[in-house]
This record gives structure tokens, sequence and C-alpha cells, in this order.
């Protein structure tokens, strides 16, 4: 019973991790300001991870889709679960939301916010956002919020 307990309350032995390994969501990230990832980040550090969240962005979206991203600053993904919607993804904004003639968009506003748990570069953002609106669409519609005007993602860099 005593190590059911000191489990439930987190304090049961947990198994090693590699010192390398970078574990953010243990953090709590609601102190780092905005477009930032924190205060001991330095330019090195923010050009490093700029740099290799193009990469993962580029090969997570595969060429064909990386270059039509480059050439036109958005990827349009159709909803599966709202016919005649369209979702508008564009790099380190909110999802636009976008509605065929004739038809009533799911939601009041036409943004959806969804924020990062921890700061991340833009671009690997956007690549997550990507999979998760064409493979989760039902997790973008619970945890999205709906905003009346478009804005740069807090919790990018």
């Amino acid at each position: 019973m005593y190590e059911q307990l000191r489990r439930l309350f987190g304090l049961a032995s947990r198994p090693a991790e590699p010192p390398d390994l970078e574990l953010p969501w243990r953090r709590r990230w609601h102190n780092v300001a905005k477009r930032s990832a924190g205060p001991d980040f330095r330019r090195e550090d923010y050009q490093l991870a700029r740099d290799n969240a193009r990469v993962v962005a580029r090969e997570t979206l595969g060429e064909e889709l990386w270059q039509r991203l480059q050439k036109q600053g958005f990827l349009d993904l159709p909803s599966r679960h709202y016919e005649g919607i369209t979702y508008r993804l564009r790099v380190g904004l909110r999802i636009e939301v976008r509605a065929e003639p004739g038809v009533r968009p799911p939601w009041r506003y036409p943004y959806l916010c969804i924020n990062p748990t921890y700061p991340l570069p833009e671009e690997e953002f956007f690549a997550h956002l990507y999979v998760y609106v064409r493979d989760r669409e039902d997790e973008i519609i619970r945890v999205a919020a709906p905003q009346p005007w478009d804005q740069p993602l807090g919790r990018t860099f």
C-alpha cells in the first residue's frame, strides 16, 4: 500500500533517463515571456532550434507540400468532419477556418487558437498542427479556442 501511495503522488522511483533527453512537458512554462524559449536561451540556441525545426517540418511535410508552403505561405486542409470547411494553416499564426459559399462555419469566429504546451520554433509547431489537422481533427475541434481575429501564436518563436 505504501508503494501505491508513493506512485499516486509521483514519489515512486522512475527508471533513469538519458541525461541529454529533454522532457519539456514536465516543466511549467507560464512564467516564460511570449515568443521566447526562456531567459537562458541564447541567440545561437534560437538559431540552432530554428534550423532544426526547418528540417523537422520539411521532413514531416515531404518535399511537395514543403515547396507549396514556401510558395504560397500556407497549406489548406479540407475538414473530414464538416462538409465545405477548409483549415488554412500558416506558420506562426492561428488556423483560419474557411467556409465555401453557402456553408455555415461550425464556429462563431474564423480563427482557431492552439498554442503548444511549451515553447517551440514556429515551423516545427506548424508541422505538428498539420499532422493533427490531417489525422486528428477531432482533437483540434476539442481543444481549439475560436477567436475573432488573427495574431501570432504565443508559445512559438
